[in-house]
């Protein structure tokens, strides 16, 4: 086996149920669960649990549980001896679940953090996003550019998420969005409009990303134990002051999904394991390097299977 990273999901990856089996299964799990609920202020686990759905798809409710259950994961991972990764790297919120991970910060600056963020994030105003498939980053990006200065209203629209050289998502305010999927349509590509109600990863989440870095100012962040890939730059970092600056920068730019990606495989990663709920992780992963050897683990029967192919693949 090459060098391991772990990879944590972001928002759009929960379902209910989520983090139940580990629970169940797991003593530290269950006294994970209880301390987050605690810090929160209300029952995390149970919307994880138990959702409903409708809930579950709230931003407010979407990004706390997604990371509770993807730093419970970890923490059984972590306890049943999986072994300590070359690199982490989160997408978007899983950020915080990597960060949290590599010991960058602590349980509680991890949940008060997100369910600011998240917040934030919900109250932002109205935007739209779409995926587009099939438009290569550079045309698509150039795409943006003209519609954002041709508008004549001041509206914008940014190639937001750069998650595989195919598999791109377009964000700003609802018209330029329209505009650019169209221009994207016309060349060649396929346009999905995301249910979502916020221009995530763009400028108009300036004013949030604002009042967030200023509640980060006043959390620990320490050097981390191993080199976390942040979504700014996809550079990796252990210095705390770094780790927080870029952070702080995350809101309102881009997620380089790719270039971590192809970073972390170009200094010899062969091996992606995804902790937390969901499969869209190892999914990009694959897409991007078919070689790579990608695993998930969400349950106790993954967390399992996980550990013991790793040990394999160690001794050979």
């Amino acid at each position: 086996m090459g060098k391991l990273a772990c990879v944590f999901p972001g928002q759009g990856s929960q379902s209910a149920g989520m983090g139940k089996d580990l629970f169940e299964n797991y003593s530290e799990a269950k006294e994970l669960f209880a301390k987050i609920d605690e810090i929160a202020g209300r029952s995390l686990s149970e919307l994880c649990f138990n959702g409903p759905e409708e809930e579950l798809k709230r931003t407010v409710n979407t990004q706390p549980t997604i990371l509770a259950v993807s730093m419970v994961t970890w923490r059984c991972y972590e306890k049943q001896g999986g072994p300590k990764p070359t690199y982490a790297a989160g997408h978007s919120l899983g950020e915080f679940s990597a960060l949290f991970a590599a010991g960058a910060f602590d349980l509680t600056s991890a949940v008060k953090l997100v369910d600011k963020r998240s917040q934030l994030m919900e109250a932002c105003p109205k935007g739209a996003m779409s995926a587009v498939i099939g438009v290569p980053a550079e045309k698509l990006e150039e795409i943006t550019r003209e519609v954002t200065a041709a508008s004549t209203e001041g509206h914008v629209v940014i190639v937001a998420n750069f998650n595989t050289k195919e598999q791109l998502v377009i964000s700003g305010n609802p018209e330029a969005v329209t505009e650019a999927g169209a221009q994207a349509k016309a060349a060649g590509g396929k346009v999905i409009p995301l249910p979502v109600g916020g221009a995530f990863h763009s400028p108009l989440m300036k004013e949030a990303a604002d009042e967030f870095a200023a509640l980060l100012k006043n959390i620990e962040v320490s050097e981390s134990d191993f080199p976390v890939i942040q979504n700014y730059d996809a550079k990796p970092g252990t210095k705390g002051v770094e780790l927080r600056r870029k952070l702080g920068l995350q809101m309102p730019s881009s997620v380089r999904w790719c270039e971590t990606i192809e970073f972390m495989l170009a200094d010899g990663v062969d091996t992606f394991v995804e902790i937390g709920p969901g499969k869209a992780l190892a999914g990009m992963v694959k897409k991007i390097d078919r070689s790579a050897k990608t695993f998930n683990i969400y349950d106790a029967q993954t967390l399992q299977e996980t550990l013991t192919a790793l040990k394999q693949t160690a001794s050979v």
